[in-house]
């Protein structure tokens, strides 16, 4: 079965080029994603991916946090990581209960943890098993739109021949990470080469629709790199990472170290509120560089909130900042 005339396909209503929040293990959380909303969100969110074997076990309630959303951030679409096609089957049915617009799978994940499982990446090396999963995502995804998002090979650009066979099932989107498995971020992105795929998706696959992904410096970059590379829209990953603001198109001399620390208050609040018994307040420093740089003392800001044991704590920590 392929991507029926029933599916509910949100990708082809967007203006183009649009702009799409990648999905990043351990950082596109709900709490992170509302505050890239409340700074400007993207055209299209992403949830962190999560496992199709872990919504087929036990560990299922645990993984539901990861999924949690809220209405201000549709469209959005959940990824799903594995290599068990019964297992996307029934993940892809519960993630339409829950409302998501729809389903991607991820094929290009270069983790070891997540290549050993025969998933991610390791699926390049295995098209047939590939295919078998998007025909299964695609039985259980009712009216959701199915996307893939891979790599253009694994230890060399295969391209050419491995990204007609995803365009075979159809999908409703393909997202090009521009680099191979091997070469993960360490070089920059092929961009030609995605170039060249767009070739390939407009020959056999007219109706899917197409996505760049590899090393976006800004908004004004992604709308070059639509132009100039013929894709339909542009993932964003790092740079979004790094900055709430991104999809705003505000430069960091517009936005000012009392704003960035009001947004670190609110998140530290809702990811306690989201989190609270299920992961380690700890988990948030990870974003502290991003809110807390290049202003006078902003190091010593930082120091200190690397002692804070909960949102009180950080927002008291920032207020007695901004008062001196």
């Amino acid at each position: 079965m392929r991507n029926s005339k029933n599916t509910r396909n949100f990708w082809k209503s967007l203006k183009r080029p649009f702009f799409v929040m990648a999905p990043m293990d351990d950082v596109t959380d709900f709490p992170y994603r509302q505050m890239v909303i409340q700074c400007g969100g993207p055209d299209v969110m992403f949830t962190e991916f999560v496992s199709a074997d872990g919504m087929c076990s036990a560990g299922r309630k645990r993984l539901l946090y990861d999924l949690k959303f809220h209405e201000n951030e549709k469209p959005i679409v959940a990824q799903v990581f594995g290599s068990n096609p019964a297992n996307f089957y029934k993940s892809a049915k519960l993630i339409e209960k829950l409302g998501f617009d729809g389903i991607d799978i991820n094929m290009g994940c270069p983790f070891k943890a997540i290549e050993k499982q025969g998933a991610g990446a390791a699926l390049i090396k295995t098209p047939l098993l590939a295919k078998e999963i998007i025909t299964a995502t695609v039985d259980g995804a009712g009216e959701m739109a199915v996307s893939v998002k891979t790599r253009i090979g694994y230890n060399k650009d295969v391209s050419k021949s491995w990204i007609p066979k995803i365009l075979e099932m159809k999908p409703a989107a393909l997202i090009i990470h521009g680099r191979t498995q091997k070469e993960k971020s360490k070089v920059p992105a092929h961009w030609d080469i995605i170039k060249s795929i767009g070739a390939i998706v407009k020959a056999s696959s007219p109706k899917t629709i197409f996505i760049g992904n590899g090393d976006v410096k800004s908004i004004q970059d992604a709308k070059d790199k639509a132009q100039e590379f013929g894709v339909d829209g542009v993932m964003i990953g790092r740079a979004a990472m790094n900055d709430p603001w991104f999809f705003s198109g505000k430069s960091a001399d517009q936005i000012t170290y009392n704003d960035r620390l009001q947004l670190l208050i609110r998140h530290s609040h809702l990811f306690e509120k989201t989190f609270k018994g299920i992961k380690n307040f700890y988990n948030i420093r990870k974003f502290y560089s991003s809110y807390v740089s290049d202003f006078t003392d902003s190091k010593k800001l930082r120091i200190e909130l690397m002692k804070a044991q909960n949102a009180l704590e950080v927002e008291s920590m920032i207020n007695r900042f901004l008062k001196q």
